[in-house]
């Protein structure tokens, strides 16, 4: 009896021992301008009760506030065998302290609680500041740059092409020497008028190679920039004149580009390669992009800190119809069909850091996209985390809105406005552990019924306060997924349900959403849950089931308690789109997303700390507008005019 007395007590303790908290390294990540992301790493905690309270104030302030937890990750498995994806997220916790302000000084306070015990210390304090918008130095030089066929006075000291200002660069084969570069601090004002590389003129006079393309590689400082910008005399035109790439600046640390128009080239700013180099601190700010197949575009994982805000970016693909995947765009050839683009990405970026903010995009193939990068490296430093994607006004995507597809931890993409997708609105496939936050964002318009592509498995999904013109009728898998305050409303697309939700494991949450299920329809909400103990399966059918009412879901699986079912009468004026025009073009400045007040969708949702703090009502209320606060500004805040109208 003895001998099994101390075998029971060993067994306990050595189950004790996993099931305890322990933790590992901390990591800040990049801070962004609004956004601070935070990892812990940690063993042990087999039975994954183990939870970290966060806490933060400004500097100098005494109260503190509370923020969302960090999340506990680990053990989700992230896969699809059609790209040999196969990646198993490690265990510990990630997390936000979201909607802050820029250049301010946080004190972050973080607390493991375990109740099988925390073996380690238990806390972590920490000062972080946020960032600010990249300015130009304002002490630094000016040097002044005029177009080819300019013939009046010169600003002094003055120069004939933006190569000769940056490097000091010749004609021919003199335009590689460079002998009198621009120092950290300089700005060069572009004066106004038309820049096109002659390319195959030997004595190009904008001293560019055979290729046209300008390729910078200077290293500046955050506090002293290089920064490229208009004069102020007039509109800047940079012109690629077919060329394939225009600026190459993947070795480039801290410059600016501002106040410039960029046409007539496959890519307009070329910023990184994989596993070959990319810029740091990039910022890319009050310019227009038109008729180019991309405009900014990175894929290596040590690009950080970029800040692409406020620019309008017009690609070439069809102004008048929806293409997507269907039309005479389109071929069948290959397995899964093949599509000629005219215009790529508009923003595509891998590395941490990165603020995406307030561009008006249009009439490319994808609006914004985080690098499908694969499995990502274990240096923080060398991943997609700490990204912000907020404020775009995307119109016309032939595939999708925002694809946070490479996401690892603490992706936010937050009050954007997507009408017009042909393929999906919002996409995570996949995220490796997430967080990633989508909350407060608006669709309209996506006739594959794919308000969020949660697709390869993706891990670590948070859906709050969106207004969703769409069904979500996605059935991959994904794991540790939570709904909240959403409005999902139906077009009564036929023979489609309006929900579905597809649990990989046993972290999952649904409840204060509102659904507007589609007329004529008895499959309304599809559930998939998950085997006891299971991170990730790949369901039978009949691992599947269907509700055709809220209240049936509710009685079977316990989600949903708070959830209601409204309609189209709970806005101002909103109708849905034709469900039988899959072609159709809609326009933002005809649609009315606000409340109507004492509307089934006001007062009906959850307090969500600094998430919908300061809500009107006794409750939040559903959806991405809270009525009574005024609109987000969607789009560059330069333009008081809709680009996308008619």
């Amino acid at each position: 009896m003895t001998r099994f007395l101390l075998i029971l007590v060993l067994f306990s303790a050595a189950l004790c021992a996993q099931n305890g908290a322990t933790p590992g390294k901390f990591t800040v990540e990049h801070p962004t301008l609004l956004n601070l992301g935070f990892e812990w790493a940690i063993s042990g905690d087999a039975n994954r009760n183990a939870t970290v309270d966060v806490h933060f104030r400004a500097a100098g302030e005494t109260a503190w506030r509370p923020a969302l937890p960090l999340v506990r990750i680990g053990g989700e498995r992230v896969y699809r065998d059609r790209e040999h994806l196969d990646y198993t997220v490690p265990d510990g916790f990630a997390g936000s302290i979201l909607n802050l302000q820029p250049g301010t000084e946080y004190e972050c306070r973080f607390e493991m609680k375990d109740p099988d015990g925390v073996s380690g210390p238990a806390q972590q304090l920490v000062k972080v500041r946020t960032r600010t918008e990249p300015q130009p130095y304002a002490a630094g030089r000016k040097l002044h740059v005029y177009p080819p066929d300019y013939k009046g006075e010169r600003l002094q000291p003055a120069f004939d092409s933006l190569l000769e200002a940056y490097y000091g660069a010749g004609l021919g084969d003199w335009s590689v020497v460079w002998e009198r570069r621009a120092q950290p601090g300089d700005t060069i004002l572009l004066h106004a008028g038309l820049y096109r590389p002659e390319r195959l003129n030997y004595v190009d006079p904008m001293m560019t190679p055979f290729d046209g393309t300008m390729s910078l590689t200077l290293k500046a400082t955050p506090e002293k920039p290089i920064t490229i910008t208009a004069a102020g005399d007039g509109e800047v035109v940079l012109d690629g004149g077919g060329n394939h790439r225009l600026f190459e600046v993947m070795a480039t640390s801290w410059h600016i580009f501002e106040n410039l128009t960029f046409r007539n080239t496959d890519v307009a700013i070329l910023a990184g390669q994989k596993e070959v180099t990319g810029a740091v601190g990039l910022a890319v700010k009050n310019c227009r992009f038109e008729g180019v197949g991309f405009a900014v575009w990175t894929e290596y994982a040590g690009s950080s800190d970029f800040y692409i805000a406020d620019n309008l970016m017009l690609g070439r693909d069809d102004r008048f119809r929806l293409i997507g995947w269907t039309g005479p765009r389109w071929a069948s050839a290959g397995p899964y069909g093949s599509h000629l683009l005219t215009s790529y990405y508009a923003i595509k970026v891998y590395g941490p850091g990165h603020v995406i903010a307030h561009n008006a995009i249009a009439y490319f193939h994808d609006a914004i996209g985080i690098s499908t990068y694969g499995t990502p490296e274990k240096n923080p430093d060398r991943r997609a985390s700490s990204i912000d994607i907020y404020g775009n006004d995307m119109h016309m995507s032939n595939d999708d809105f925002i694809e946070t597809d490479g996401g690892v931890h603490n992706i936010r993409v937050f009050e954007n406005r997507g009408v017009n997708a042909a393929q999906g609105g919002y996409s995570s496939q996949p995220v490796f552990g997430g967080p990633a936050y989508f909350y407060r964002n608006l669709l309209y318009h996506v006739p594959s019924g794919v308000a969020f592509k949660f697709s390869a498995k993706p891990a670590g999904l948070f859906v709050w306060h969106n207004t969703l013109i769409g069904e979500q009728t996605v059935g991959d898998p994904y794991s540790n997924t939570h709904f909240a305050n959403n409005l999902f409303l139906g077009r009564d697309t036929p023979g489609r349900g309006i929900m579905t939700w597809a649990n990989a494991t046993s972290a999952f949450s649904s409840d204060y959403n509102g659904y507007r299920p589609n007329k004529g329809v008895a499959a309304q909400y599809r559930w998939l849950a998950p085997k006891p103990g299971a991170t990730a399966y790949t369901p039978a059918k009949e691992d599947w089931q269907t509700f055709r009412t809220l209240s049936e879901l509710r009685a079977a699986t316990g989600q949903e308690q708070h959830g209601r079912e409204v309609d189209f009468d709970i806005f101002e004026r909103l109708a849905p789109p034709d469900p039988a025009l899959r072609h159709a073009v809609y326009h933002a400045m005809d649609l009315n997303f606000r409340l109507k007040p004492a509307s089934a969708a006001v007062d009906a949702g959850k307090p969500i700390p600094t998430v919908n703090d300061g809500f009107t009502g006794k409750a939040p209320d559903l959806g991405a507008l809270e009525l009574g606060k005024p609109q987000p500004h969607y789009g560059p805040r330069w333009i008081n005019w809709q680009p996308f109208y008619r």
